[in-house]
């Protein structure tokens, strides 16, 4: 099963997994129209796949996703007699809508990070669920020094979840670039390897999500984005509690309760 894109690639390295290289090497990845409506459909693709189980995100090249290209981003289709500034907001949100569009597909999505993360580039890697990156990466958000606000596409709020929200004012105040070492130390990522094992790496975490319940990673990324929205102790407990008495009312669950009683394998079939 194979699908491929204008400006990106799908694969899959393994049963369950697909993988998302976004493919305009020559410009660093940078995002255009066109890149990020391949995105939305990639990703539109993966959630409908029931038998996808795990996503990785990728660059290809040497570099992750610079950001917006500079070069031309496109028009988005209808807005052709807008002013400048409503032209600019629809692309804003279309680009922005990525992250909402990764937090709402099912598969727990791993980014990949080989080279420059920058911008949006960033923004993608903060919004995937599990984040590795080769030793050649680099990070960075730099609005604040092109005099426009380093707040963007979701960043303003993820980074902090993150990283703390002290390291966060201060990478995005400066908007400094931050290497593979010390988005290793500061929680960034959950690791660093060579640029040689990233793929190898991400793979073996991608197979270790999905010898797991479907339903269960299902639920268990819902609700921890979820609850890093909730205002309470309280509430986020309650949202744990009626997902836990669903899930183990699944076949599933039964079956796998029985299982591991019995030291034997499931075979999961999201029922």
């Amino acid at each position: 099963m194979e699908k491929n894109y204008e400006n990106l690639d799908i694969d899959f390295p393994d049963d369950g997994i697909a993988r998302i290289t976004m493919n305009r090497p020559e410009r660093l990845n940078a995002l255009t129209l066109g890149l990020v409506d391949d995105l939305h459909s990639a990703l539109d693709f993966v959630d409908n796949d029931q038998k996808i189980r795990a996503l990785i995100i990728t660059g290809a090249g040497r570099g992750f996703c610079a950001g917006l290209d500079l070069t031309g981003f496109g028009k988005i289709p209808g807005t052709e007699d807008f002013g400048e500034q409503q032209q600019g907001m629809a692309i804003q949100q279309h680009i922005a809508e990525l992250v909402h569009h990764m937090r709402d597909t099912r598969q727990p999505i791993i980014a990949a990070i080989n080279g420059a993360a920058a911008g949006g580039g960033f923004a993608i890697a903060c919004a995937s669920d599990i984040r590795y990156c080769g030793a050649s990466a680099k990070f960075g958000t730099a609005f604040v020094r092109l005099g426009i606000s380093g707040c963007d596409i979701g960043v303003s709020w993820m980074l902090p979840r993150l990283i703390g929200a002290s390291r966060a004012w201060e990478l995005m105040l400066t908007g400094r670039v931050v290497d593979s070492a010390e988005a290793n130390r500061i929680g960034l990522v959950s690791n660093v390897t060579t640029d040689e094992e990233l793929a190898s790496t991400c793979l073996s975490v991608a197979q270790e999500i999905s010898r797991n319940s479907p339903f269960g990673v299902w639920m268990t990324k819902e609700v921890m984005w979820s609850n890093l929205e909730i205002p309470s102790l309280r509430a986020g407990i309650d949202l744990e509690n009626r997902t836990q008495i669903l899930a183990a009312g699944t076949e599933d669950s039964k079956t796998a309760m029985s299982s591991f009683l019995g030291h034997q394998d499931v075979a999961w079939k999201n029922r």
